[in-house]
C-alpha cells in the first residue's frame, strides 16, 4: 500500500460517523441548549467588535479575533470550496453552511473557556486554549498534551504550513511564472520576520491584512454574482438539490453520491472556519477582557464572516460561472470562475493574490497556534527548536504534492478536534451557567430562559 492510500485509509476513519456526529452533534446541543445563540446574538457580537478593550490580557478583542481570521481565512475559502464542490458537487456547499451554523454555536462556547480558564506563563504572556481548559477544567492532564501534540501536528503538516504553501507557489507559478524555489525562499523569510516578534507583530499584520483583504474579495465576488444575477437562484437550488441527492458525472465531474457532499463538505468546512477544531481559542485566551461570554460572542463571528460569507461567495461564483464540472481543480478553477465572470486577467491576478494573502496570514496565525502547544509541552526552551522546525517546513512545502497535503491535512485537523470537542462536552455545564450569569447581570429584567 502506498503512503497515499494509506492516509487516505487513516483519513476515512477519522472522519468517520463517529467524528462528524461529535462534530456536528456538538454544534446542535449547543445551540438548543444556548437557544440559538448564533442567530439572536449575532447583532450584539458585531457591536462587541468595536467595544474598547479593558482587562487582563495581551491583545484587543479585535485584535485576537483579526489574529484568529489570519489563521481561519486561507486557502479553504478559495481551493478549499473549489476542491469540495468538485469531489461533492454542488450539495457539499449546503454542509459546509450546515458545519458553519452549528459551528458558531461551537465556537462561542470554546472561545469563552478559553478566556475562563486562562492562565499567565512564565514570561508573564496570557497561556490558555484547549489545553487549558482541558487540565484545569475537566482535570485531564494527558488529553491536553494529547490535544497539543496534535495542534503542533497541524500546525507543522496541516493548516499551518504545507496547504497553504503549495497554494502560494502553485498560484504565482500559474499567474506570474515565479519559480518555485523563489517562492519558497522569499516566502520563508518573510514568515521568519513576522513570527519571530511575537502574538504582538503577528496581530499587528493580521489587523492590516485581514480586514482588507477579506472585503476586497468579498466584492469583486459581488462583482461577477451582479452580472450573473439571474443565475444565482437557480444555483442555490442546485446546491440543495444535490444536497440530497447523488450527481451523475458530467464533463469533468465524476459524480457524488450524498455521502460523499456530506463528508467533504463537512470537513472541508472545519478545515475553512476551524469551528470545533480549538485553534480559535488559542488566540481568543490572549484577548484584554475580563468577561469570558463576550470574547466567545465575538470568536463566533468568524464562522459567520469566514463560511456563511466568503465560502458562499465562492462557491456561488463557481457554481454560476459552470466551471465545478469542467476539467480544472483548486485554485485554477477558481481562477477559471473569475475569468469567466469578468476578464481573464482579472480571474488570474485577483484569485493570485487573494490566494496569495489569505494563506499567508494563515501561516502567520497557526505559527503562534502551534508555538503556544509547543510550549505547553515542552516550555520556552524547546521554542527555537519550533521555530526552525515551522520555517524548514514552510521552505519545503511547495514541493509536496496537492493531493497527499489535502489528505495529511484533513487527518491532523480530525485528530486535534477530537479532544477539544470531548472537552466542550464535558464542560456543557460550565458553558450554560456562564451564559446564564452574563445575560443575567446585563439584562437584568429578562428571566433566565429568555435572556440569552
Amino acid at each position: 500500500m502506498s503512503f497515499q492510500a494509506l492516509l487516505a485509509s487513516i483519513n476515512g476513519i477519522v472522519w468517520g460517523p463517529i467524528t462528524l456526529c461529535l462534530l456536528v452533534g456538538t454544534g446542535i446541543y449547543l445551540t438548543a441548549r444556548l437557544k440559538l445563540i448564533q442567530v439572536i446574538r449575532l447583532p450584539m457580537a458585531l457591536g462587541l467588535l468595536f467595544k474598547p478593550a479593558k482587562g487582563h490580557g495581551d491583545l484587543s478583542s479585535f485584535a485576537a479575533l483579526c489574529t484568529a481570521l489570519s489563521a481561519t481565512i486561507g486557502t479553504g475559502n478559495i481551493v478549499g470550496v473549489a476542491t469540495a464542490i468538485k469531489m461533492g458537487g454542488p450539495g457539499a456547499l449546503f454542509w459546509m453552511w450546515l458545519a458553519a451554523f452549528f459551528g458558531m454555536a461551537t465556537k462561542y462556547a470554546e472561545c469563552m473557556l478559553a478566556v475562563k480558564y486562562r492562565t499567565t506563563d512564565a514570561r508573564g504572556q496570557i497561556a490558555g486554549g484547549p489545553m487549558y481548559y482541558i487540565e484545569r477544567g475537566l482535570g485531564l492532564p494527558w488529553m491536553a498534551k494529547l490535544f497539543a501534540i496534535f495542534g503542533v501536528g497541524v500546525a507543522f503538516f496541516g493548516i499551518g504550513t504545507f496547504a497553504q504553501v503549495n497554494a502560494i507557489s502553485d498560484a504565482l507559478t500559474i499567474a506570474f511564472e515565479v519559480p518555485t524555489w523563489l517562492t519558497a525562499t522569499v516566502l520563508t523569510v518573510l514568515v521568519a520576520a513576522v513570527t519571530l516578534g511575537g502574538v504582538k507583530r503577528i496581530s499587528n499584520v493580521a489587523q492590516k491584512l485581514v480586514p482588507a483583504m477579506s472585503i476586497g474579495y468579498v466584492l469583486a465576488c459581488v462583482w461577477i454574482l451582479v452580472g450573473f444575477s439571474e443565475q444565482i437562484l437557480p444555483a442555490l437550488g442546485l446546491v440543495i438539490e444535490s444536497a440530497f441527492t447523488p450527481l451523475s458525472a458530467a464533463g469533468g465531474f465524476l459524480g457524488a453520491t450524498v455521502a460523499q457532499a456530506i463528508q467533504i463538505g463537512i470537513a472541508r468546512g472545519v478545515f475553512s472556519n476551524e469551528s470545533g477544531l480549538g485553534s480559535a481559542p488559542i488566540a481568543a485566551a490572549a484577548a484584554k477582557t475580563n468577561e469570558p461570554v463576550e470574547q466567545g460572542l465575538v470568536s463566533m463571528t468568524g464562522t459567520f464572516f469566514d463560511t456563511i460569507i466568503i465560502c458562499t461567495m465562492t462557491g456561488l461564483v463557481l457554481i454560476i460561472t459552470g466551471v465545478w464540472s469542467g476539467e480544472t481543480a483548486g485554485a485554477a478553477m477558481t481562477s477559471a470562475a473569475f475569468a469567466l465572470g469578468g476578464s481573464a486577467v482579472v480571474g488570474q491576478y485577483l484569485v493570485t493574490i487573494a490566494l496569495v494573502c489569505f494563506a499567508f496570514t494563515t501561516i502567520l496565525g497557526w505559527h503562534y497556534y502551534g508555538e503556544r502547544c509547543w510550549y505547553y509541552l515542552v516550555g520556552e526552551r524547546g521554542l527555537r527548536l519550533y521555530q526552525v522546525v515551522f520555517l524548514v517546513l514552510i521552505a519545503g512545502g511547495a514541493f509536496i504534492k496537492l493531493d497527499v497535503i489535502w489528505l495529511l491535512a484533513d487527518t491532523v485537523n480530525g485528530l486535534m478536534a477530537i479532544p477539544n470537542l470531548i472537552a466542550i462536552v464535558g464542560l456543557r455545564h460550565i458553558i450554560i451557567a456562564e451564559t446564564q450569569s452574563y445575560f443575567a447581570r446585563i439584562l437584568p429584567n429578562q428571566t433566565l430562559d429568555t435572556a440569552y
